[in-house]
């Protein structure tokens, strides 16, 4: 979709699912926002849901861009997570929406943040396997376990002052989490 409308439609669908969650967002507001009416975002999109999926495709997309995963440099991937979702916390709220309220079941595999996990689940099997990870673990653990970590303080970023000493703050978070990766995750020599 490469018309403005399109583009102004995903800007205040990410707007609008980022600040009141799948459940609490309107299509009547995301149209407003957007310049055009409820019956254009229904052409586009068959569903509210189908809408925040298009929407979170897309950040995941740059989530991963941001982020790359190096499954040789965990505690590094750890710090660009925690880099990229306290400097974008409305983004860390857009994915963490779909989290809490889309029913996982047993897990679709059309559900773009369980795509998301499969692939980054296997290049760390791939990299257990070459030696470069402790093959003791879990994959899906050692996923889970670092990105919790590293996006432990962006749930936490409202009740954060808004000045030199919040930078200051999340700067030693981000060593603290680096530094905890590295504990429990530190890179095998092959």
């Amino acid at each position: 979709m490469a018309d403005s409308t399109g583009d102004r439609i995903i800007a205040a669908a990410t707007a609008e699912f980022s600040r009141y969650g799948i459940a609490g967002a309107r299509i009547e507001r995301i149209a407003k926002a957007a310049r055009t009416s409820k019956e254009r975002i229904y052409a586009y999109y068959r569903s509210k849901e189908a809408l925040y999926s298009f929407v979170v495709v897309q950040e995941l997309a740059a989530i991963a861009e941001a982020t790359r995963l190096d499954p040789a440099d965990l505690p590094g991937y750890a710090g660009r997570i925690h880099d990229y979702f306290t400097g974008h916390p409305e983004r860390y709220r857009l994915v963490m929406w779909g989290e809490l309220e889309l029913e996982r079941g047993q897990g679709r595999p059309e559900d773009p943040l369980q795509k998301s996990l499969r692939t980054k689940i296997e290049q760390l099997r791939q990299a257990q396997e070459a030696g470069q990870l402790d093959p003791e673990w879990e994959a899906m653990d050692i996923l889970v376990f670092v990105n919790r970590i590293a996006m432990s303080w962006s749930a936490r970023l409202e009740s954060l002052p808004d000045d030199a000493d919040r930078d200051a703050f999340l700067a030693a978070r981000r060593v603290a989490i680096v530094a905890a990766v590295q504990r429990l995750f530190p890179a095998r020599k092959s």
